[in-house]
């Protein structure tokens, strides 16, 4: 029995008092810390919310840049393409001219009876290289009295 005297005997009506005591002091901050939670939850909120539209806000921006820069190119794109066949239609033409002009240049030598002279004047220019290649052979010196032209 000497156990039973050294634990000290509390009356069954403070024994249950002291923990609805303890209870409540341990619900109080636990509601103040909920109330700060959700007031902190409210802020994160409105923050995921304002950074939402700050990024649909960009991104309608980019797209509108990015449309204007392709009907740009596409501008461009188009007016290279006129150009280029412009410049080929205008090569062409200059190209049928000059065929033209070619024709009409040896049809008058024939009816002159120039063109056989002119066929004879170009076969003597392009042999000229080949006059110009002997005389370059003619002109280098001769090796020690060796004849190499045989």
């Amino acid at each position: 029995m000497a156990n039973a005297d050294s634990t000290p005997v509390v009356p069954p009506a403070a024994a249950a008092a002291a923990p609805l005591s303890a209870r409540k002091e341990n619900v109080t901050p636990a509601s103040s810390k909920i109330a700060e939670l959700t007031e902190s939850r409210q802020e994160l909120l409105t923050r995921i919310q304002s950074l939402k539209t700050d990024l649909q806000s960009w991104r309608s921006k980019l797209d509108g840049q990015v449309k204007v820069y392709r009907d740009e190119l596409s501008e461009l794109k188009k007016s290279l393409n006129v150009e280029v066949d412009q410049l080929r239609s205008e090569f062409q033409e200059l190209k049928t001219t000059l065929q033209q002009q070619q024709e009409d240049v040896t049809a008058s030598l024939r009816n002159l009876g120039l063109q056989d002279v002119s066929e004879e004047t170009k076969e003597a220019e392009d042999a000229k290289p080949n006059n110009d290649e002997e005389k370059t052979q003619e002109e280098l010196p001769k090796d020690s009295g060796k004849d190499t032209e045989q």
